[in-house]
């Protein structure tokens, strides 16, 4: 990295060693002698690192410094200063400084300086092309679904993304795409420049995920070596994505109420308080308000995240949304694979269409990727499906039949597979005597999801029903 230093100082001799110092090292170097040259050269040709000496013939460099760093936010400033004037020294890291050095200094100390600022801007540019990279990724990332439920789900996201909510929580089956909506609230935000951070609850125990979301103090423990920034500091202006959340322990909950209470906590170890400005985004699979009527879950901390709420709905409530995401995955598989799949057939259709999809989005995800990579055709027929999928499909006749003769009709009147789907949540709700969070549990739904059905039976036949043992089932 080819760095280019320009050194502030009134004495020439100082400015004549640094610059044969720092330019046998293989900087780009150059000096100038008062305050409104440093002002003026920053203004119209800005260097990546300025030494700056306090005491400058024409202004001090402490008065300096903060139009220096509007002028060039990024600037990096070290400072030179009277051996024994440490308060000055203190006061020009407050205003904007990256290091400091006291007179009389040897040159080695400058080169060391000079290589810490170079190592930490080379850590930089990586971070910023990372963050480019992930914005670019994500603006390549088609948000598909036209159905009326996503919809509403993405007019919502629009809507976050430029609020000032600073918590939100995400519900929603495996696989919905909870991690696809948390990215889009934060690219599409004020915050799109500042860190993405995603860290899942359940992949730690306790104690690492305390220090993983706050860091430590070096000797917090045995191999505390050294200071570590957590999560919650790094995201510092940006977002932190939680997933998994249901699986916080109980003490994490609580120190993580306080920390979002006022956004300010100590690492590990540590006495000072530091401050953050961030917008979390959490995340469950699970039904949390059962959670937290479990004891679980805290209630005040489910309430906090539950500010702005996002329902995802799984896949087989999205009707024709599944052939727009098969198409949508066959062109990302067909460019990455060098394949040429182009079309779906009518069988494969008809199935994608009846079967439940349990992964969601993921799992349409995961067998569209498959059949590309593993298959050599230009059509995407049902034998390339997997069997049990195929199985369970073949199986919605006998349901058929087994909810016609309950029912006592006649093949002539077949009912719909929704009317079944009805028929069959009835059915669970008197096996569990009207326990909505039992009936969620076999019918392999959230519970919440199971309530918007059972709104959806009532309004379609609870209301006007002639029968009122429906009425009954559904309203207990």
């Amino acid at each position: 990295m080819n760095l280019r230093i320009r050194i502030a100082d009134d004495e020439e001799l100082i400015r004549k060693s640094l610059v044969k110092l720092l330019s046998a090292e293989g900087y780009e170097v150059d000096a100038v002698g008062s305050a409104a040259e440093v002002l003026e050269s920053v203004r119209n040709d800005p260097p990546q690192i300025l030494i700056l000496d306090l005491r400058l013939p024409d202004g001090s460099g402490l008065e300096l410094l903060p139009r220096l760093k509007s002028l060039e936010p990024d600037l990096k400033v070290v400072v030179i200063t009277a051996f024994g004037d440490l308060p000055t020294a203190v006061q020009a890291m407050r205003q904007g400084a990256t290091d400091f050095i006291k007179k009389p200094y040897e040159m080695h100390e400058m080169v060391l300086a000079i290589e810490r600022l170079k190592a930490g801007i080379a850590r930089e540019n990586q971070l910023d092309a990372f963050r480019r990279g992930e914005l670019e990724s994500f603006l390549k990332t088609k948000i598909v679904g036209e159905a009326p439920a996503m919809r509403r789900i993405w007019d919502l996201v629009g809507k976050v993304s430029k609020s000032e909510a600073t918590t939100v929580l995400i519900e929603g089956e495996s696989g919905t795409g909870k991690d696809l909506v948390a990215r889009a609230i934060h690219f599409e935000s004020a915050r799109r420049g500042a860190p993405f951070l995603a860290l899942n609850c359940s992949s730690f125990q306790e104690q690492l995920l305390e220090n993983e979301l706050f860091g430590h103090e070096r000797g917090a423990f045995t191999d505390a070596r050294e200071p570590k920034r957590g999560l919650v500091e790094l995201a510092d202006q940006g977002t932190l994505f939680l997933d998994e959340i249901a699986d916080l322990p109980s003490a994490t909950q609580a120190k993580f109420l306080r920390f979002i209470e006022d956004r300010t906590f100590k690492r590990v170890g540590g006495a000072a308080d530091i401050a953050v400005d961030l917008r979390i985004v959490a995340a469950t699979n699970r039904d949390l308000d059962q959670t937290v009527k479990d004891g679980r879950f805290r209630q005040d901390l489910y309430y906090r995240l539950k500010v702005v709420s996002i329902l995802l709905p799984p896949l087989r409530e999205r009707g024709e949304d599944i052939q727009l995401l098969i198409r949508h995955f066959l062109d990302h598989y067909n460019e990455k694979f060098r394949k040429r799949f182009t079309s779906i057939a009518p069988e494969v259709q008809e199935i994608v269409r009846s079967y439940r999809w349990p992964g969601n989005v993921r799992e349409l995800r995961n067998l569209v990727e498959r059949i590309v990579l593993l298959e050599d055709d230009d059509t995407l027929r049902e034998d390339h499906l997997p069997a049990e999928m195929i199985a369970e499909v073949e199986s919605v006749p006998r349901v058929l039949r087994d909810a016609l003769s309950a029912r006592g009709e006649g093949e002539g009147d077949m009912p719909t597979l929704a009317e079944v789907e009805q028929e069959h949540i009835l059915k669970v709700l008197d096996s569990t005597d009207g326990n909505r969070s039992a009936a969620a549990r076999i019918l392999g739904i959230s519970r919440q999801s199971l309530i918007e059905r059972i709104k959806r039976i009532a309004a379609s036949r609870g209301a006007h029903a002639q029968d009122e043992s429906i009425r009954a089932r559904l309203l207990r």
